[in-house]
């Protein structure tokens, strides 16, 4: 189940940046818009300044067990990459929180790395605490 939608500048694949770095470099951030029945949700997420993002590649390949990327060497598993390809194209960013309207259901972000239009599956606040590697 979907929550909502993902509203990106980049409208084709050859436009989409292939990480944040490069969405980041590229300006214009983006808009996560919650549906109606979700936004209640979003109470209290003000209070965090960044989030992580779950979105669904829906446009990506689901049929590669190994790739090779051109910034490696050798062929290397799916499960070894952040690449969109794979049998369930689950996508996950730490983005930037810049602002939230709860009865629009609209926040907005730093930047992202996905199409104009990509489901969005969920949001989660990211907790310096919790999230950072030990």
């Amino acid at each position: 189940m979907f929550i909502g939608r993902v509203r990106t500048p980049w409208t084709s694949d050859e436009a989409c940046p292939k990480n944040l770095i490069q969405a980041r470099e590229r300006g214009g951030g983006a808009t996560l818009e919650v549906d109606e029945p979700w936004r209640q949700g979003l109470t209290g997420l003000e209070r965090h300044s960044h989030l992580l993002v779950l979105y669904w590649m829906h446009q990506a390949r689901r049929d590669l067990v190994m790739q090779h990327p051109p910034h490696k060497d050798a062929p290397v598993g799916t499960f070894a990459l952040r690449s969109p390809a794979r049998p369930n194209p689950v996508a996950v960013a730490t983005v930037r929180l810049l602002a939230l309207d709860q009865a629009a259901g609209l926040l907005t972000i730093d930047a992202i790395d996905c199409l104009d239009g990509t489901p969005l599956i969920d949001l989660k606040p990211w907790m310096e605490t919790i999230d950072q590697a030990g």
